[in-house]
């Protein structure tokens, strides 16, 4: 069985230093008609607990960057931590 490659993004933090972080996934909500991505860092170890960051993205029109914008408002965290939560029980039950 083939490991499947996991997608990468480099993610600046406020200080302008660069961190890889590994994709877990990306989902649109239609009723804002956000996309938004949930990423690890890609350094921590495989027994460790992992910390999930969540930002809201637009695709850039002329080339494959993404525009990462900080999640502000509760009401859209509340939003995204119901799929994270989804998106865990559902791998739970699938090991």
């Amino acid at each position: 069985m083939a490991l499947e490659e996991k997608e990468r993004i480099v993610i600046p933090d406020e200080n302008g230093e660069e961190h890889l972080f590994e994709v877990l996934f990306t989902f649109d909500v239609d009723d804002t008609e956000q996309s938004y991505v949930a990423v690890v860092p890609a350094e921590q170890q495989e027994d460790e607990e992992v910390e999930v960051f969540a930002f809201r993205y637009e695709e850039k029109e002329n080339d494959d960057d993404l525009a990462l914008f900080q999640i502000e408002s509760d009401e859209e965290w509340d939003m995204v931590e119901e799929v994270l939560n989804t998106v865990a029980e559902e791998e739970d039950l699938s090991e």
